[in-house]
């Protein structure tokens, strides 16, 4: 009988996804993500491992759809699920809250709901991790820990709150071994074009190479503690190995502010920010979250986690890859300007 663990991974596409599962991969695991079906393949971040022949497996579900989720714990039949699916755009969240809620909040209880189904029939202790948001803390005095109430402020964080509060209950309620990592914000150069930090990486690189003039942005004074996809992603793994299910903060403990992020950016370019960036009132929130510190002590002491890229590695290696992605578009554009 095979001794290979099974993961099971929503939202595996994504920039968090596709971490975990080069993580696992290289752990030995047997990987299986859930895809929606949409009239576009976006499969970018994870080509890279589906071309090699590696133990991943991906497979048609929905977080909207209970019984696609219900018929993937009997065919899979995973140790580990990690729900990393949402729809995670903060400011997107006020244009489409019930969807958000749908899917980022509903989504995790039909998940455990499948999970607890499949524990029952199989006598399986599948474990279970829920990606919650420091975003749930919203309003909340800084720095926020385990124990910091929350105060969320937008359709995503309400949302979020939902599914750790779900993840808590069945935890509590059926003994299920189930874990909230509550990540404060982590960027990747694989984050998403339409979130700040990738939006101000890709802006850039385009204005040094000289296609874009201008980068449009909101609110330049809000504070987060930013740290790299790749370090977060073990945290999570590292809570499903625990004898114990329970819940952690996984933050740098460095917060900066977005104008902070603009001078590392256009500072390694040697550009001068001030002279692209204009403000948009449309990319402030109807509420704002203003600061955001993490305190993680907890899971620097229980699960022996340490973040190992720093604020400023990040930005520069964000900014490089980005610089690199511009220099080839303009290539591009100039070699199909002399055709």
């Amino acid at each position: 009988m095979s001794t290979t663990k099974k993961a099971l991974i929503t939202g595996i596409t994504g920039q968090d996804g596709s971490y975990l599962a080069e993580l696992l991969l290289q752990k030995g695991y047997d990987v299986t993500g859930i895809v929606r079906r949409s009239s576009s393949i976006t499969r970018s971040r994870i080509d890279h491992l589906l071309d090699r022949g590696l133990n991943l497996h991906l497979e048609y579900g929905d977080l909207a759809d209970s019984s696609s989720l219900r018929h993937m714990m009997t065919r899979v039949k995973p140790d580990e699920v990690y729900n990393l699916a949402a729809q995670s755009h903060v400011r997107i969240s006020f244009d489409q809250p019930e969807y958000t809620a749908d899917v980022t909040g509903l989504g995790v209880l039909r998940l455990l709901e499948a999970i607890r189904d499949y524990n029952n029939a199989s006598g399986a202790k599948v474990r279970f991790y829920q990606a919650s948001s420091s975003e749930m803390f919203g309003a909340a005095k800084p720095p926020q820990s385990e124990a910091t109430p929350f105060h969320p402020r937008s359709p995503y964080a309400v949302a979020k709150v939902m599914g750790f509060w779900q993840t808590v209950n069945y935890r509590e309620s059926y003994n299920m071994h189930a874990s909230n990592g509550i990540l404060f914000n982590h960027e990747s150069e694989r984050r998403g074009e339409n979130f700040v930090t990738r939006k101000i990486t890709r802006a850039a690189g385009r204005i040094k190479v000289g296609l874009q003039k201008n980068l449009f942005l909101g609110n330049l004074e809000a504070k987060r503690d930013w740290g790299h996809a790749r370090d977060y992603v073990e945290a999570m793994w590292m809570m499903l190995q625990q004898e114990q299910p329970d819940d952690y903060v996984v933050a740098t403990g460095e917060s900066y502010s977005v104008a902070q992020f603009l001078d590392e950016v256009f500072g390694h370019l040697n550009l001068d920010w001030h002279d692209y960036v204009k403000i948009d009132p449309r990319f402030y929130r109807p509420a704002e979250v203003d600061y955001l510190l993490g305190d993680a002590s907890k899971a620097r002491k229980k699960l022996n986690w340490t973040p190992k890229i720093t604020f400023k590695e990040l930005a520069r290696v964000m900014t490089e890859y980005d610089l690199d992605l511009a220099e080839r578009e303009s290539h591009a554009a100039a070699f199909n300007g002399k055709k």
